[in-house]
């Protein structure tokens, strides 16, 4: 009995080594790992919030749908043919319509295969790094707003310029 009582104590220990040991390993998480892992998610941010602001303009400015409030009416009768025919959608506004739901269903596709590409991409970041620092994101608390804070600083730097640019063009 004492020696089930002890093996038992000894893998209790080796357990909590075990533990241990996996925090240590998620406490090693450099600070240029959370730089490139920060700059991936800000590309990806980047890329969608670009992607979104064309999105916008081709419901703003779609000369056919006449703007965002014909838009929403088709939205929310597109599934209804009862209320099509109610706001009287013309052949020319469902084209116009199912390019905008195109674009929006390619948008996703797109920034899910921008991030696997930075993700993948060893100059970039890399599978093993984004995975450790991801792993650390989850366990580590302290981690995670290490990343958020060097991603807001990141948004903060490109959001400037981004402004800017936006009003050069009105």
């Amino acid at each position: 009995m004492k020696k089930l009582l002890g093996l038992a104590l000894l893998f209790c220990g080796l357990i909590g080594f075990n533990a241990q040991a996996q925090d240590e390993a998620v406490e090693e998480i450099t600070d240029e790992e959370i730089a490139k892992f920060a700059a991936m998610e800000d590309s990806v941010m980047a890329f969608y919030d670009q992607k979104n602001e064309e999105l916008i303009s081709m419901i703003k400015e779609n000369e056919v749908i006449d703007g965002a409030g014909r838009y929403n009416e088709i939205k929310d009768a597109w599934e209804d043919e009862a209320k099509l025919a109610e706001i009287e959608i013309t052949d020319e506004e469902k084209v116009a319509y199912e390019a905008i739901l195109e674009f929006m269903g390619s948008l996703s596709t797109e920034v899910r295969e921008l991030k696997i590409g930075l993700i993948k991409n060893d100059d970039v970041l890399g599978i093993a790094t984004y995975n450790k620092v991801n792993k650390a994101m989850k366990a580590n608390p302290e981690v995670k707003e290490k990343v958020d804070s060097v991603m807001a600083d990141l948004k903060e730097k490109r959001t400037p310029a981004e402004e800017e640019s936006t009003s050069d063009a009105s």
